[in-house]
């Protein structure tokens, strides 16, 4: 029975370790780092979930720990500029733990090795003025609410 136990444990732990390297199947990889910049203007399709194809089985470069879309008052055009800020408290009170700059597009995006869930984000504009989200975040994919159950990210 021992020997069974041994071969069925090497047969699972073999089989674990194939199953996690087939789960980032998409054209790029998890570790592919890709951070939205200022003036950047190579991100795309606005307003959209970013994380549908920025993810392990995605097809887009780069696993998103945080993405989105702004857009000015009017909520037609995008921002071209600004950034958002992740706070551990709302109103920007406790730590500031991660700022994603806004492309020319009005796309944020990140890879970076942070967690979003629970923090409190504040876009600024490139005028410099702000909207604060008064609720802590429970994903980092803002078009996932955004644009669809809510109204779209803008600041003016």
């Amino acid at each position: 029975m021992k020997k069974v136990n041994g071969l069925l444990g090497v047969v699972f732990i073999g089989a674990t370790v194939a199953l996690s390297l087939n789960s980032c199947n998409g054209k790029y990889a998890c570790h592919e780092d890709n951070i939205s910049a200022a003036g950047a203007d190579d991100s795309h399709n606005k307003g959209q979930n970013c994380m549908v194809c920025h993810q392990a089985k995605g097809e887009g470069e780069g696993c998103f720990i945080a993405a989105g879309t702004v857009y000015d008052q009017n909520l037609l055009n995008t921002v071209s500029s600004g950034k958002v800020d992740f706070y551990t408290g709302p109103n920007e009170t406790g730590t500031l733990k991660q700022t994603i700059l806004i492309d020319s597009k009005g796309n944020f995006y990140t890879t970076a090795d942070f967690s979003p869930v629970g923090l409190y984000p504040v876009v600024t504009g490139p005028t410099g003025n702000k909207k604060e989200m008064g609720s802590a975040l429970t994903s980092g994919a803002c078009n996932s609410c955004h644009g669809s159950s809510t109204d779209n990210l803008w600041v003016d």
